[in-house]
Parts: C-alpha cells; sequence; structure tokens
C-alpha cells in the first residue's frame, strides 16, 4: 500500500489532524486497531461520581473523518529510511509523509503488585476506562480508615489527574460527614504540588482544606497483599495501610517507538519542540503524548499543535520553509472539590497563560465545572475531532 500521508493513532491527535488534512484534499490513511475511542478527559469525572459510566466512549467507526482509509490494525515498526510503516496484520504502508501520535504507553506491570491489586480490595485507577467506574464504587463504600492517591514519576497524561480524584473523593467524604474518619494521603514525586509556582500555591491551600497529607518528592513503589502500599521518599521508605487507594501506573512511550530509529534519548519521538517535525526525518512529524516535546500532555496541548503540524506538513509537502510554531500551551482544568475547578494554563515558559484575560485563573470557580463537563466534551466531539477547533 501507498497513501501521501499516514496518520499513527487515532486518538485525539490522529483524528484531529487526519480530519484538517482531508479538508485539504489530501490522501489519507489512519492506523488504529481499536473499536471505540474515549475522551479521557471524562474518567476522572466518572471516578469521582460527577459524569456518568460510559459517558466517555464513541465508536471508531463513526469518528474517522470521511475519505480517510482506515487501517484498522497496529503499526508494529516504522523504517523511516524506506518511509515504510509495518503493520499487526502482516501488511505494510509506504508514505510521503507520516505523523506519528499513538498516545502514552501504561506500563501497569512496572508498579510491583499492582496489576494483581487493582480492582480488589478499594484499589483503583481512572487511567482506565474499565476501573474508573470501581473507583466511585470504592469511594462510596469507604466510609473510614486510609485513602491514599499516588503519582508516578516521569511523564504521564494529564498530570494534574492524579490530584483530581483526591479532592473530588475528599470533597464528597465532607459532604457526607466522613472526612474526620478519613485520613487522606497524597504522594507525589514533584518538589511542589504543580510545576506552575502560582497554581501550586493555590493547590496547597486546596490540600490544607480537605486536611491531606501531602508526601512531596515521594512515590509509590509497590502494592502489597493486604491493603498496603510502599512509599519511597527523601526520608525513606515506610508503608501505607489503605482501605481505598487511587494508584496511577508509570507511563512511557510505546515500545515499538523506544525501539525505533524515531526515538530520542527519552524514548519519545524526537521531534523540535516547536515545528514538531523530526530531528533527523524531515518527513515525520509527531505530536501529543508520544512525541518528546516537553509540555504538559493534555488534550488541550494536542489541540494547539493540531493545526502546526499539518501546516507544516502542507508546507514541506511544497518544499516551502515550516510557517508554524508551537509554544507549549497546555491547559489542565483541575477539579478541586465536586463543584469547584481551577484552569491552569500555562506554556514552556512555565509561566501562567490565560486564554480569557477577563478571568482570573489563580482562583477556583464554580462556573469552570460546567465548562469541565458539558463545554468541553461538546467542543471536543463536535469541533475538535472534525478538524474545526
Amino acid at each position: 500500500m501507498h497513501h501521501e500521508i499516514v496518520i499513527i493513532g487515532g486518538g485525539a491527535a490522529g483524528i484531529s489532524t487526519a480530519a484538517r488534512l482531508r479538508r485539504n484534499g489530501r490522501d489519507v490513511a489512519l492506523v488504529e486497531p481499536s473499536d471505540v475511542h474515549h475522551y479521557q478527559p471524562l474518567w476522572t469525572l466518572i471516578g469521582g461520581g460527577r459524569a456518568p459510566s460510559g459517558s466517555s466512549a464513541r465508536r471508531m467507526a463513526k469518528l474517522v473523518p470521511r475519505g480517510v482509509r482506515w487501517l484498522k490494525t497496529a503499526a508494529v515498526a516504522v523504517d523511516p529510511f524506506d518511509r515504510r510503516v509495518d503493520l499487526g496484520d502482516g501488511r505494510s504502508v509506504r508514505y510521503r509523509r507520516l505523523v506519528v501520535c499513538p498516545g502514552i504507553q501504561l506500563d501497569w506491570g512496572r508498579l510491583d503488585g499492582l496489576v494483581n491489586a487493582l480492582g480488589h480490595d478499594g484499589a483503583s485507577s481512572n487511567y482506565s476506562a474499565t476501573y474508573a467506574p470501581l473507583t466511585w464504587e470504592f469511594i462510596k463504600t469507604t466510609r473510614s480508615g486510609t485513602a491514599v492517591f499516588s503519582m508516578p514519576s516521569g511523564p504521564i497524561k494529564c498530570g494534574g489527574a492524579p490530584q483530581k480524584i483526591a479532592y473530588l473523593a475528599a470533597d464528597y467524604w465532607r459532604e457526607q460527614n466522613l472526612l474526620n474518619k478519613i485520613e487522606v494521603h497524597l504522594v507525589l514525586p514533584t518538589p511542589a504540588m504543580f510545576a506552575v509556582p502560582e497554581y501550586a500555591a493555590v493547590l496547597e491551600g486546596v490540600a490544607r482544606r480537605y486536611g491531606i497529607h501531602v508526601h512531596l518528592e515521594s512515590e509509590v513503589v509497590a502494592v502489597r497483599p493486604g491493603r498496603e502500599v510502599v512509599v519511597r521518599g527523601s526520608g525513606g521508605t515506610t508503608s501505607l495501610p489503605y482501605t481505598f487507594a487511587h494508584l496511577v501506573p508509570p507511563q512511557s512511550a510505546p515500545d515499538w517507538i523506544k525501539a525505533s530509529p524515531l526515538a530520542g534519548p527519552s524514548g519519545y519521538v524526537e521531534v523540535d519542540r516547536n515545528t514538531l517535525r523530526h530531528k533527523d526525518f524531515t518527513d515525520v512529524f509527531a505530536l501529543g503524548d508520544a512525541a518528546s516535546t516537553p509540555n504538559s500532555k493534555t488534550g488541550a496541548a494536542v489541540r494547539k499543535q493540531v493545526p502546526v503540524v499539518v501546516a507544516n506538513l502542507l508546507e514541506s509537502l511544497a518544499g516551502h520553509e515550516l510557517p508554524a510554531s508551537y509554544d507549549g500551551y497546555a491547559s489542565c482544568p483541575i477539579t478541586t472539590g465536586r463543584r469547584t475547578l481551577l484552569l491552569a494554563e500555562f506554556d514552556y515558559s512555565g509561566r501562567p497563560r490565560p486564554s480569557i484575560p477577563f478571568l482570573d485563573t489563580m482562583r477556583e470557580r464554580t462556573d469552570y465545572t460546567v465548562f469541565k463537563r458539558r463545554v468541553l466534551p461538546w467542543l471536543y466531539w463536535g469541533l475538535m475531532l472534525r478538524g474545526l477547533a
């Protein structure tokens, strides 16, 4: 097979990019094995009891843009010297331009004991459509004891998600007059609550409000039978018993990318952080969670990256210089309670980057919860995936 443009990955990045390229009349093939596409930001709300189970899912067949050839299989290797993608069904497809956006890999097995613990005895994770509904069931049935919320070291998708569920759960227990009976621990590998100091200060206040014990520069390194996690931090290694635990798996670039010539030292696709073109292979672009860009891995980042990739890819086909530049913008709507939200927006500078000048993003707001639950999903399904936003 041969197509002018091959896109690996049918997530937010892949479908949005395919839709924009088809609007420009290009010949596009999309490599994606999944039958179902999820709007993953809803998994936090499902796990926190603020959205119904199943509300994140749509059939992939209804989302692949008309005119795009859907290769319903996985990519297993790329030979950028031969301009070829090898597929899981034994076929290969050649390209003039390649867009790599398969997302990030969830390494469940890298956290000792996690696979066997999930789904049992109060242990769950919103990083799975399967377990997110169970998170809410465990939160509702926790009446006393100890709750542990963890975040792994290294890049992860939606770095605010491990905190979001902690605040949703704590607020629910407060409403039920149970918070004084539950000791809540938040285990973070970072030296601060958030990478942007202005937002970190707000989140420190949120943690104090709920009486959450925050363990900075610490990480859960094992889950033991009998409801116990092992935490390693600057003070040494300790064990925490839990009644409920929300555990986030370590994450990395997909294994086949790590093994390919596309990977840089980090294992992710090595691109220029502004043009999003590969540093060595000028006919390859990458965006989203699998790219080496040092921005936060969020859907908002993808929304800003897609038009940059499309503009630069089209100009590269015409033999022109690359005109578009990505500035590292990302946003993280952090639920700080069941009816409150902090909209953190920032770019490569590491400073706040508000997109709506007249709104104060340095404080929690109640109107943002409607924005996250209703407006953002509508924008995602209705505009972004159609290449309109």
